[in-house]
């Protein structure tokens, strides 16, 4: 059984990784303008590019390195709604998204100035853009308590016994329950399919600034350093250039099927990286190999996934994505109030990124990422200036 842990390491890790946020991913398509036909087109743009670049990935670094998509950057999309310019300049912004992941590995200043906000910030603006989605366990309660209730008993009863499946679970429990209430029609079986359908991107002031540069740093911020840091903490230290400049590629060569990005995993790392993978460290590369793999046949199902969640309540599939992400928020706002120091601006940030406010055609996040930036940077100048009974006496 040994020999086949990494394999079933890897089959988890796809599973439960792809169950738990594939809502999230389609209902932020679906925001920015995707029709159903390019959302399932999007979700088996991602599906393809993850499972095609883990397989390389792993077999060129004989490491566990797994690839996942933004989830973050899903939830997003969520908050950030339709762009200037609509669905064709959103995928202008994935498209560009992933040139900057590229270039981040080919250019080093790019890679620093990422880094260089602080994380308290950055972990701020993320838990901003998952705020609207984590409170829709609430709303769908009030609006739909008989389809609601046994999906958040089932999540809660298994994040209790067995957490990794606590999300898939009440997936499945969602799913019987919306076939049991009311009959769905998914539509002629040709639209089951799975598909490709590429639109031309385009770019807009507005779809850079509110969806480029914080799809960007979210993904780089919360998935590729969390991603780096995990496979580091079991002694993996792959090489990060080619990484970034790999997935930024992948990323780009999706965007016009609607894929938005793809970067190292954070959550399912540990699975592919730990010794759930089996207790031979130089075999785990087999489990992100086997991840990819699993991606590659998960893809043939996305068309199905599409249109079950096309014709399902809305509210309550934001709930089952409210659910997958309470975790990522209650991390977040740990990392955001853990700096006294930066706990005001790292307030602020969050604040305005929740808040769902666009102007300018901008959405709130970056709104809230330059908002918490300076606000730090007046505060730090305020800490600098003498008080007044040091100032010396003329």
């Amino acid at each position: 059984m040994t020999r086949l842990a990494p394999v079933m390491a890897g089959l988890v890790a796809a599973i439960v990784g792809s169950a738990s946020t594939v809502a999230v991913v389609l209902q932020g398509l679906r925001a920015v303008g995707a029709d159903r036909d390019q959302a399932a087109s999007g979700l088996t743009a991602l599906c393809i590019t993850m499972g095609v670049t883990a397989i390389i990935v792993g077999v060129r670094t004989r490491m566990p390195v797994s690839i996942a998509w933004s989830t973050p950057g899903a939830a997003l999309l969520v908050s950030a709604g339709q762009v200037d310019g609509g669905y064709r300049a959103a995928l202008g912004a994935f498209l560009l998204t992933g040139v900057l992941i590229a270039l981040s590995g080919f250019w080093g200043l790019l890679g620093r100035l990422i880094a260089a906000i602080p994380p308290a910030i950055a972990a701020a603006m993320l838990a901003g853009i998952l705020l609207p989605l984590c409170v829709a366990p609430v709303h769908s309660m009030d609006q739909l308590p008989w389809l609601t209730a046994p999906v958040v008993a089932t999540w809660l009863a298994l994040s209790r016994v067995a957490r990794a499946w606590a999300v898939p679970g009440a997936l499945v429990v969602a799913v019987v329950a919306i076939l049991i209430d009311r009959p769905l029609r998914l539509g002629p079986a040709s639209g089951l399919l799975p598909h490709l359908s590429a639109s031309a991107p385009t770019l807009s002031a507005g779809a850079v600034i509110g969806l480029a540069i914080p799809l960007f740093v979210v993904t780089m911020a919360s998935q590729n350093v969390t991603g780096m840091t995990v496979l580091q903490s079991f002694g993996y230290r792959p090489r990060l250039r080619p990484l970034l400049v790999g997935t930024g590629a992948a990323t780009a060569i999706g965007a016009p099927f609607g894929a938005h990005a793809i970067n190292l995993a954070a959550i399912t790392a540990a699975l592919c990286a730990g010794p759930e993978a089996g207790p031979d460290r130089d075999r785990r590369w087999i489990a992100s190999v086997t991840a990819g793999a699993a991606y590659l046949a998960l893809a043939l199902t996305a068309g199905v996934a599409t249109a079950f969640i096309a014709a399902s309540p809305v509210v309550l599939i934001e709930a089952v994505a409210g659910l997958a992400l309470l975790g990522a928020l209650g991390a977040s706002l740990a990392t955001a109030a853990a700096d006294e120091s930066l706990r005001e601006p790292a307030v602020v940030t969050f604040a305005v990124s929740a808040s769902g406010v666009v102007a300018l055609g901008i959405s709130s996040a970056f709104w809230g990422l330059l908002a918490g930036l300076a606000t730090a940077f007046v505060l730090s100048r305020r800490s600098l200036q003498p008080c007044p009974s040091e100032v010396p006496a003329s």
